[in-house]
Protein backbone atom coordinates (compact mmCIF):
# COMPACT_ATOMS: atom_id res chain seq x y z
CA UNK A 1 0.00 0.00 0.00
CA UNK A 2 1.44 2.94 -1.10
CA UNK A 3 1.59 6.19 1.39
CA UNK A 4 -0.26 9.30 0.15
CA UNK A 5 2.80 12.22 -0.99
CA UNK A 6 5.27 9.48 -0.46
CA UNK A 7 7.48 8.28 -3.42
CA UNK A 8 7.34 5.04 -4.59
CA UNK A 9 11.21 3.34 -3.54
CA UNK A 10 12.45 0.63 -6.05
CA UNK A 11 14.92 -2.00 -5.64
CA UNK A 12 16.29 -4.88 -7.96
CA UNK A 13 17.19 -8.47 -7.12
CA UNK A 14 19.56 -9.31 -9.51
CA UNK A 15 18.94 -13.33 -9.77
CA UNK A 16 21.87 -15.28 -10.71
CA UNK A 17 20.11 -18.96 -10.65
CA UNK A 18 17.26 -20.36 -12.27
CA UNK A 19 13.88 -20.92 -10.69
CA UNK A 20 13.97 -24.63 -9.16
CA UNK A 21 11.15 -26.91 -10.06
CA UNK A 22 10.05 -26.73 -6.02
CA UNK A 23 10.55 -23.12 -5.65
CA UNK A 24 8.30 -22.48 -9.17
CA UNK A 25 5.55 -24.62 -7.14
CA UNK A 26 5.48 -24.16 -3.52
CA UNK A 27 7.00 -20.13 -3.86
CA UNK A 28 6.67 -19.37 -7.60
CA UNK A 29 9.95 -18.24 -7.93
CA UNK A 30 13.07 -17.35 -6.49
CA UNK A 31 11.89 -13.74 -7.09
CA UNK A 32 9.32 -14.32 -4.28
CA UNK A 33 11.06 -15.54 -1.76
CA UNK A 34 13.26 -12.81 -1.46
CA UNK A 35 10.56 -10.00 -1.98
CA UNK A 36 8.83 -11.99 0.98
CA UNK A 37 11.72 -11.71 3.08
CA UNK A 38 12.95 -8.30 2.54
CA UNK A 39 10.13 -6.57 0.98
CA UNK A 40 6.72 -4.87 2.10
CA UNK A 41 3.83 -3.34 1.31
CA UNK A 42 5.10 0.54 2.42
CA UNK A 43 5.20 2.34 -1.18
CA UNK A 44 7.85 0.28 -3.08
CA UNK A 45 8.34 -1.82 -5.68
CA UNK A 46 10.65 -4.41 -6.99
CA UNK A 47 12.23 -5.48 -9.82
CA UNK A 48 13.32 -8.65 -11.44
CA UNK A 49 16.64 -9.07 -13.31
CA UNK A 50 17.65 -12.22 -14.26
CA UNK A 51 21.07 -11.58 -14.86
CA UNK A 52 22.16 -15.64 -14.66
CA UNK A 53 20.32 -15.19 -18.47
CA UNK A 54 21.83 -11.71 -19.50
CA UNK A 55 18.97 -9.60 -18.65
CA UNK A 56 20.92 -6.53 -16.69
CA UNK A 57 19.20 -3.27 -15.61
CA UNK A 58 19.90 -0.39 -18.13
CA UNK A 59 23.00 1.59 -16.69
CA UNK A 60 20.83 5.01 -17.05
CA UNK A 61 18.01 3.36 -14.81
CA UNK A 62 20.48 2.51 -11.96
CA UNK A 63 19.79 5.95 -10.61
CA UNK A 64 16.41 5.07 -9.71
CA UNK A 65 16.46 2.45 -7.52
CA UNK A 66 17.54 2.61 -4.02
CA UNK A 67 19.02 -0.99 -3.50
CA UNK A 68 20.15 -4.27 -5.40
CA UNK A 69 20.26 -7.99 -4.47
CA UNK A 70 22.01 -10.50 -5.65
CA UNK A 71 20.97 -13.58 -4.86
CA UNK A 72 23.12 -17.29 -4.59
CA UNK A 73 23.82 -19.25 -7.86
CA UNK A 74 25.26 -22.78 -8.39
CA UNK A 75 28.33 -20.89 -10.52
CA UNK A 76 31.28 -20.17 -9.18
CA UNK A 77 31.91 -16.27 -8.07
CA UNK A 78 35.32 -16.44 -9.65
CA UNK A 79 34.44 -18.11 -13.28
CA UNK A 80 34.66 -16.28 -16.30
CA UNK A 81 31.42 -16.56 -17.52
CA UNK A 82 30.19 -13.27 -19.75
CA UNK A 83 27.73 -12.53 -17.34
CA UNK A 84 29.85 -13.10 -14.09
CA UNK A 85 31.73 -10.92 -15.91
CA UNK A 86 29.01 -8.43 -16.77
CA UNK A 87 27.65 -8.52 -13.11
CA UNK A 88 30.83 -7.61 -11.33
CA UNK A 89 31.08 -4.68 -13.73
CA UNK A 90 27.75 -3.91 -12.28
CA UNK A 91 28.59 -3.98 -9.05
CA UNK A 92 31.65 -2.03 -9.86
CA UNK A 93 29.35 1.30 -11.05
CA UNK A 94 26.47 0.47 -8.11
CA UNK A 95 29.55 0.80 -5.48
CA UNK A 96 30.36 4.14 -6.83
CA UNK A 97 27.05 5.28 -7.13
CA UNK A 98 27.50 4.45 -3.32
CA UNK A 99 24.27 2.38 -4.05
CA UNK A 100 22.99 0.04 -1.52
CA UNK A 101 24.28 -3.78 -2.55
CA UNK A 102 23.28 -6.62 -0.58
CA UNK A 103 25.27 -9.55 -1.66
CA UNK A 104 23.75 -13.39 -0.46
CA UNK A 105 26.03 -16.52 -0.81
CA UNK A 106 27.22 -16.18 -4.36
CA UNK A 107 26.01 -12.48 -4.44
CA UNK A 108 28.24 -12.24 -1.13
CA UNK A 109 31.50 -13.77 -2.85
CA UNK A 110 31.23 -12.06 -7.06
CA UNK A 111 30.64 -8.45 -4.58
CA UNK A 112 33.94 -9.65 -2.72
CA UNK A 113 35.50 -10.29 -6.15
CA UNK A 114 33.82 -7.04 -7.95
CA UNK A 115 35.34 -4.68 -4.78
CA UNK A 116 39.32 -6.30 -4.54
CA UNK A 117 38.90 -9.31 -2.91
CA UNK A 118 39.54 -12.88 -3.13
CA UNK A 119 36.90 -16.14 -3.54
CA UNK A 120 37.66 -19.63 -4.65
CA UNK A 121 37.02 -23.12 -3.13
CA UNK A 122 35.92 -23.50 0.46
CA UNK A 123 39.39 -24.97 2.33
CA UNK A 124 36.76 -27.11 4.57
CA UNK A 125 34.55 -28.40 1.52
CA UNK A 126 30.33 -27.89 1.18
CA UNK A 127 29.33 -25.89 4.11
CA UNK A 128 25.16 -27.34 4.19
CA UNK A 129 22.82 -27.15 6.93
CA UNK A 130 22.50 -24.60 10.00
CA UNK A 131 25.26 -22.67 11.19
CA UNK A 132 26.03 -20.56 14.18
CA UNK A 133 27.83 -17.53 13.18
CA UNK A 134 30.16 -15.33 15.67
CA UNK A 135 29.60 -11.40 15.55
CA UNK A 136 32.69 -9.83 15.86
CA UNK A 137 32.23 -6.21 14.95
CA UNK A 138 30.00 -4.18 16.61
CA UNK A 139 26.74 -3.10 14.49
CA UNK A 140 25.65 -0.15 16.69
CA UNK A 141 28.59 1.71 14.68
CA UNK A 142 26.95 1.16 11.15
CA UNK A 143 24.21 4.04 11.00
CA UNK A 144 21.59 1.90 9.48
CA UNK A 145 21.27 -0.44 12.45
CA UNK A 146 22.30 2.10 14.93
CA UNK A 147 18.67 2.30 16.43
CA UNK A 148 17.88 -1.34 15.57
CA UNK A 149 17.78 -3.84 18.92
CA UNK A 150 20.58 -5.42 20.75
CA UNK A 151 21.73 -7.81 17.78
CA UNK A 152 23.17 -11.22 19.85
CA UNK A 153 26.25 -11.68 19.82
CA UNK A 154 25.79 -15.37 17.84
CA UNK A 155 23.43 -15.69 14.96
CA UNK A 156 22.33 -19.27 13.28
CA UNK A 157 21.43 -19.28 9.60
CA UNK A 158 20.75 -21.68 6.86
CA UNK A 159 23.97 -22.45 4.70
CA UNK A 160 24.31 -23.75 1.11
CA UNK A 161 27.70 -23.39 -0.36
CA UNK A 162 31.18 -24.98 -1.20
CA UNK A 163 32.91 -21.54 -2.46
CA UNK A 164 34.06 -18.68 -0.09
CA UNK A 165 35.52 -15.54 0.34
CA UNK A 166 39.63 -16.25 1.04
CA UNK A 167 40.25 -12.50 1.22
CA UNK A 168 37.93 -9.39 2.02
CA UNK A 169 37.99 -6.56 -0.39
CA UNK A 170 40.45 -3.66 0.77
CA UNK A 171 38.53 -1.32 3.16
CA UNK A 172 35.65 -4.05 4.28
CA UNK A 173 35.04 -4.90 8.09
CA UNK A 174 34.44 -8.23 8.34
CA UNK A 175 30.85 -8.77 10.86
CA UNK A 176 30.42 -12.00 11.54
CA UNK A 177 32.71 -15.48 11.12
CA UNK A 178 32.19 -19.38 12.04
CA UNK A 179 34.25 -22.50 13.14
CA UNK A 180 34.39 -23.52 8.46
CA UNK A 181 33.99 -19.67 7.30
CA UNK A 182 36.31 -16.59 8.00
CA UNK A 183 34.04 -13.93 6.60
CA UNK A 184 30.75 -15.09 6.97
CA UNK A 185 29.05 -11.40 6.51
CA UNK A 186 31.14 -8.03 5.67
CA UNK A 187 30.08 -4.50 5.51
CA UNK A 188 32.22 -1.29 3.28
CA UNK A 189 30.57 1.61 4.82
CA UNK A 190 27.12 1.77 5.06
CA UNK A 191 26.14 0.97 1.54
CA UNK A 192 27.49 -2.73 1.11
CA UNK A 193 26.63 -5.87 2.75
CA UNK A 194 27.48 -9.32 1.97
CA UNK A 195 26.43 -12.46 4.03
CA UNK A 196 27.29 -15.69 3.12
CA UNK A 197 24.51 -17.74 3.79
CA UNK A 198 20.83 -17.40 3.13
CA UNK A 199 18.82 -15.41 5.11
CA UNK A 200 15.79 -15.74 2.76
CA UNK A 201 16.00 -19.39 2.81
CA UNK A 202 13.29 -21.66 4.76
CA UNK A 203 14.10 -25.28 5.79
CA UNK A 204 11.98 -26.63 3.29
CA UNK A 205 13.82 -24.96 0.39
CA UNK A 206 17.20 -25.78 1.78
CA UNK A 207 16.04 -29.53 2.59
CA UNK A 208 14.79 -29.98 -1.95
CA UNK A 209 18.27 -28.23 -2.19
CA UNK A 210 20.06 -31.33 -0.53
CA UNK A 211 18.08 -33.65 -2.57
CA UNK A 212 18.97 -31.92 -5.98
CA UNK A 213 22.91 -31.99 -4.91
CA UNK A 214 22.33 -35.48 -4.16
CA UNK A 215 20.21 -36.20 -7.17
CA UNK A 216 23.18 -34.33 -9.70
CA UNK A 217 26.07 -36.30 -7.72
CA UNK A 218 27.67 -33.07 -5.79
CA UNK A 219 27.36 -34.66 -2.45
CA UNK A 220 27.16 -38.16 -1.38
CA UNK A 221 24.37 -39.73 0.23
CA UNK A 222 26.06 -40.10 4.00
CA UNK A 223 26.66 -36.52 3.80
CA UNK A 224 23.33 -35.43 2.60
CA UNK A 225 21.89 -37.96 5.10
CA UNK A 226 23.87 -36.07 8.00
CA UNK A 227 22.76 -32.76 6.37
CA UNK A 228 19.11 -33.29 6.56
CA UNK A 229 18.74 -35.00 9.74
CA UNK A 230 20.69 -31.90 11.54
CA UNK A 231 19.06 -29.25 9.68
CA UNK A 232 15.74 -30.57 11.08
CA UNK A 233 17.19 -30.18 14.77
CA UNK A 234 17.87 -26.61 14.28
CA UNK A 235 16.49 -23.43 13.93
CA UNK A 236 17.56 -20.37 11.76
CA UNK A 237 17.50 -16.52 13.44
CA UNK A 238 15.45 -15.84 10.20
CA UNK A 239 13.77 -13.04 11.91
CA UNK A 240 16.66 -11.33 13.34
CA UNK A 241 18.65 -11.65 10.03
CA UNK A 242 15.58 -10.59 8.12
CA UNK A 243 15.47 -6.96 10.33
CA UNK A 244 19.29 -6.82 9.53
CA UNK A 245 18.61 -6.49 5.70
CA UNK A 246 15.59 -4.92 5.63
CA UNK A 247 17.07 -2.42 7.59
CA UNK A 248 20.40 -2.43 5.45
CA UNK A 249 18.41 -1.90 2.49
CA UNK A 250 15.89 0.59 3.44
CA UNK A 251 16.45 2.11 6.83
CA UNK A 252 14.82 5.80 5.70
CA UNK A 253 11.54 4.33 4.34
CA UNK A 254 11.16 2.10 7.46
CA UNK A 255 12.22 4.96 10.03
CA UNK A 256 9.81 7.47 8.34
CA UNK A 257 6.75 4.91 8.65
CA UNK A 258 7.59 3.83 12.32
CA UNK A 259 8.75 0.59 11.26
CA UNK A 260 10.98 -1.99 13.11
Amino acid sequence: MKIEGEKIKRYALLLAAKDSDYVKKVYGGYFNVFVEAFGEEIGEKWDLFRVVDDEFPDMDELINYEGFVVSGSPFDAYGNEHWILKLCLLLQTLYFMQKKVLGICFGHQVLCRALGGKVGKANNGWDIGVRKLSIVKDFSTHSFLSDLEEIPPALSIIECHQDEVWEAPEGAEIVAISEKTNVEMFTMGDHILGIQGHPEYTKDILSNLIDRLLSNGSIESGFAEDAKSKLYKAEPDRKCLERICKRFLKRELEYINGKI
